[in-house]
């Protein structure tokens, strides 16, 4: 038996005490409260038993995703009005159904760069990576350049091929290509490309541009804003983000892959299938038995929801009283 709590124990464990703390009125409603509360931290553990083996599927591919997080990324310009953070998640979903069986590391980048996660075939633990991510916040973020990640980007290319110099290695870079940073300009890129098989350069947003919804600090859980600025005139304005193509393209070039300007959700498919197709007939294909477990939500889910039931026509019935 293992588990996979979605919520962090302890502030599982917190919540649960809070909600027991509101003490119903009468024994059986509190017993009931109890067998809810109960029901409602177990079904957060994920408890998953086994379930005897299964093929798992192994690729000799290592795939790193760098991930641009500052806050032009909330830019409201994808495929309308969407925001730019959003489609790159969708889209790194996507890749990963296309090279299941492969490693996956994520490096994001704003103020600085931060690696996410290692190398790994943990779906779960890359896009809960991956779906942190938020932006920056007003008060943090101070101009952003795309030269951030690229230190953090070779050097975990570099170990990658010392540990494993048998095993492909492909980049995807996700950004808008914008760089507010006036202290630096785009450096070059090509200094990593040795250790690249294949990739991509995708860029999010418009010539337009968008408008940014944010926070103002870590840990503001009011409603975001939109991020606002001087005009010429001194007069506040929304403050907008635009695509910036150029920088994006030579990143590409530098690292010898793909660029792709990502205009809608459906390009993912064409941009993977032009990319991948040859890529997964030279990757070696490994198929190893592995032990399974299987989810055992559902044995909770039916009594909670019965329980849950009970209580929305209880509490109607003693309303009408």
């Amino acid at each position: 038996m293992t588990t996979n709590p979605i919520i962090p124990i302890w502030l599982m464990t917190i919540l649960c005490i809070l909600m027991l703390a509101m003490k119903r009125k009468g024994i059986w409603n509190y017993i009931r409260q109890i067998l809810i509360v109960g029901l409602i931290f177990t079904l957060n553990l994920r408890i998953m038993v086994p379930s005897g083996e299964v093929e798992k599927r192994e690729m000799n591919l290592d795939v790193l995703l760098v991930i641009d997080n500052s806050m032009s990324m909330l830019a409201e310009d994808y495929d309308g009005n969407g925001r730019r953070i959003d489609a790159v998640k969708s889209d790194c979903e996507y890749i990963m159904d296309k090279l299941e069986g492969a490693h996956f590391s994520v490096i994001e980048f704003g103020n600085v760069a931060y690696r996410l996660t290692p190398f790994t075939s943990d779906r779960d633990i890359i896009m809960t990576a991956i779906n942190s991510m938020e932006g920056q916040t007003q008060y943090y973020a101070n101009g952003t350049t795309l030269n951030t990640p690229f230190i953090m980007m070779k050097d975990t290319l570099e170990r990658a091929e010392e540990q494993n110099p048998d095993r492909l290695r492909l980049v995807y870079f996700f950004s808008d290509g914008e760089n507010t940073s006036k202290k630096q300009k785009l450096g070059s890129f090509k200094s990593a490309e040795p250790y690249i098989y294949s990739g991509a350069v995708l860029g999010y947003g418009t010539e337009k541009g968008g408008k940014m919804k944010v926070h103002s600090y870590e840990g503001d859980y009011g409603e975001p804003f939109y991020m606002q600025t001087r005009d010429s005139k001194g007069k506040l304005v929304d403050a907008i983000s635009k695509y910036d193509e150029k920088n994006l393209k030579l990143i590409a070039s530098d690292l010898e892959i793909f660029y792709y300007h990502m205009t809608k959700p459906s390009m993912i498919r064409d941009v993977i299938a032009e990319n991948t197709d040859y890529i997964t007939k030279v990757a070696d294909m490994d198929t190893n038995k592995v032990n399974g477990y299987a989810e055992t939500y559902y044995w909770f889910a039916i009594p909670l929801a019965v329980l849950l039931i009970y209580d929305l026509v209880y509490y109607k019935w003693r309303l009408k009283e």
